[in-house]
């Protein structure tokens, strides 16, 4: 007879005290004097928790959305500065540095969707944000910190793309200039060149919006989820051309989030129906699916010494080893 595949592992830790549903996570890694990466959390009261590893306890509280969701975390590589944004239509702009929690800054949004940011590290403490825009179907480009509008990024209008879902903007190795992938509500995804302000390319992936993406630059292939039960694998050619890989059926419709490990080997899902699948990320081959949470899984994120870490509607955030890095 075969042998039965292993249990999925319990997680190696479960952090409690978010008070409320967990909507965004971050690892915040080189923090000082921390052996371990903090861990931010942002909850549907509105609240960004900092978690400490090493005690399993939050060590400060932002409260910066007026009690609205906080949607997504994102520290800077400049310095010790930490993005949120909120369904407040604030994005904040915090100083962490030597143990403070200021907002030193703040960009007001236009648009109340769900559509996370996106940011693009420049040179010399310069930065590119990208957020969903004044019209329902607009990605707005600044630079940042001077909150410059670089463009508007707005489809065709015989496009019909409804809403940007979700944005991730990269470079590529041979190309100084700037690219957003934008994951859209008719379940498309398109690749912006932001300088020319045009589309490069566009492909169905999804007949759902594209609730979550991540692409993987060094092989050029990316990952999408939707609100229907299938992930879409595409892939990049050297014409900016974009083509659909393949697609693996779900058990259960509805991503929220997906999100691949910083060393390429494997990929994470939250899902609707409480679960979190993993995946490896070349083969898509199902690897685990974790079982933990009591509702919606609302996000995940990897550390770069590959902890996983998970948030759900059910308040709590679990934090897996899972695989660990070669």
């Amino acid at each position: 007879m075969a042998a039965s595949p292993l249990p999925p592992p319990d997680p190696q830790f479960v952090l409690r005290g978010a008070q409320s549903a967990v909507h965004a996570l971050h690892f915040c890694e080189g923090a000082q004097g921390q052996g371990r990466p903090l861990l931010l959390s942002g909850s549907l009261r509105g609240l960004v928790h900092i978690w400490s590893l090493q005690t399993r306890r939050v060590v400060a509280t932002l409260d910066g959305h007026g009690g609205q969701c906080v949607t997504w975390l994102q520290t800077l590589p400049q310095g010790p500065q930490l993005l949120s944004q909120g369904r407040d239509l604030k994005l904040c702009v915090w100083d962490l540095a030597e143990g403070r929690n200021a907002v030193v800054d703040s960009v007001l949004l236009e648009s109340v969707g769900f559509c996370r940011g996106s940011v693009l590290a420049g040179g010399l403490q310069r930065w590119m944000l990208a957020v969903p825009g004044r019209g329902s179907d607009e990605v707005q480009i600044l630079e940042m910190p001077s909150k410059t509008s670089v463009c508007s990024l707005k489809p065709e209008a015989q496009a019909r793309l409804g809403m940007p879902m979700c944005l991730q903007l990269w470079q590529a190795d041979t190309s100084p200039r700037p690219l957003l992938l934008a994951g859209y509500e008719d379940g498309s995804v398109a690749l912006w060149d932001v300088s020319s302000r045009k589309v490069c390319s566009r492909v169905a992936c999804h007949t759902e919006p594209v609730m979550g993406l991540d692409f993987d630059s060094q092989e050029a292939r990316g990952v999408s989820g939707s609100a229907e039960k299938a992930l879409a694998v595409w892939s990049l050619d050297e014409q900016q051309a974009l083509q659909v890989r393949g697609t693996h059926v779900l058990t259960n419709p509805g991503i929220a989030d997906i999100k691949i490990r910083p060393d390429r080997r494997i990929l994470a899902t939250a899902g609707w129906d409480h679960r979190v699948r993993v995946f490896h990320w070349r083969t898509m081959k199902p690897l685990a699916v974790l079982a933990f949470h009591s509702a919606t899984v609302h996000c995940v994120a990897f550390a770069a010494d590959g902890l996983l870490a998970t948030g759900s509607g059910d308040q709590r955030i679990s934090v897996w080893s899972l695989y660990p890095r070669t």
